[in-house]
Formats: structure tokens, sequence, C-alpha cells
């Protein structure tokens, strides 16, 4: 079976991004113990990435390049604050350190991320873009498994895993 809407794939991969010297650098990746397993085609993955998937089937090798565009989007000059430290130690934590990922929220409850870049007298300044943000994604790997989606996992929206049977 090839990847087409509606197929759950089961694969492995090696995310490396480039560094300012054009150095590749490991990020992450998701081996034959720990495949990524996902529902193709509604919208869980990076649109572009699938779009490199299609059409593939079991045992294909894979490789390609993401530009920053089409990854988690380029750097937004904007999407930077400086919050004040007392929303740290109000709290009864601590002030966040350079470097740090903090866990925020917005006004409406939604839960993010942010990279902490420097901490002043009065306020932390923090990176509200994504943390893969501005950067080229290079995805290599193997597809273990295509098989059509079952009708919970349609319905849900999501793979139950690799058989179709994973509790959640």
């Amino acid at each position: 079976m090839n990847i087409s809407p509606n197929s759950v794939v089961a694969l492995t991969y090696e995310l490396h991004t480039t560094n300012e010297e054009g150095q590749q650098v490991f990020v992450e990746k998701a081996d034959e113990e720990n495949p990524l397993v996902f529902l193709y085609g509604v919208g869980m993955m990076l649109p572009k990435f699938e779009e490199h998937l299609a059409g593939s089937k079991t045992g294909d090798e894979y490789s390609f390049e993401l530009s920053a565009a089409d990854g988690y989007g380029e750097i937004d000059p904007g999407a930077f604050a400086d919050l004040p430290k007392s929303m740290f130690v109000d709290a009864g934590g601590e002030v966040p350190a350079v470097g740090e990922v903090i866990p925020l929220q917005d006004n409406e409850g939604n839960s993010f991320r942010a990279g902490v870049t420097a901490v002043h007298e009065e306020t932390v300044a923090v990176n509200l873009n994504h943390p893969m943000a501005g950067k080229n994604l290079l995805f290599s790997g193997t597809i273990l498994n295509v098989r059509e989606a079952t009708q919970d996992e349609l319905a849900h929206g999501h793979a139950h895993g690799a058989d179709g049977h994973e509790d959640h």
C-alpha cells in the first residue's frame, strides 16, 4: 500500500538542521523500536513533510530538506517579549535562566513554550517563536509500515499505534 490520505504511517527518521557554519546539527530521531506513527492527511504533520512522503510504501527510504518557511516558519521579530520577574517569583518559583524553555499560558488558557534569551533587573526576555523557527529541516529515514486507518482512528483523527490497537 502506498501512503495516501487516511493511511497510517510508521517510519523512522533522523532530523538535522544546519548551524551558522553550514554544518549539520542532530536534533532528534525515531528508530524502529520507537517509530513515528501518524494518520496521514489530517493535519498532524507539517504539510510539506507529508507531501514528500506521498506515494511511498513500506521499505522505501527517504531524504529531503524543508525550508524554514515550509517547516516552522521564519523567525518573527515581533515574537519577543519582556515578562516581569515578579510573575515567576510571586508564583513561588525561581527566575528562569538564559537558555531555559519555560511553559507559558495565554489569556485564553492555551499552553505554549518560550525560550529565555536574557534576564534583566526587572524583566525576563523571552523568544515566543517555535524553537525550530528560522531553521531548515533535514529529514531522512525509512517507511516501516503503511496501512489503512481503522474507522476508530478516522473518527478520533489520530493513529492508534502501528497495528491500530494501541489504547489511549
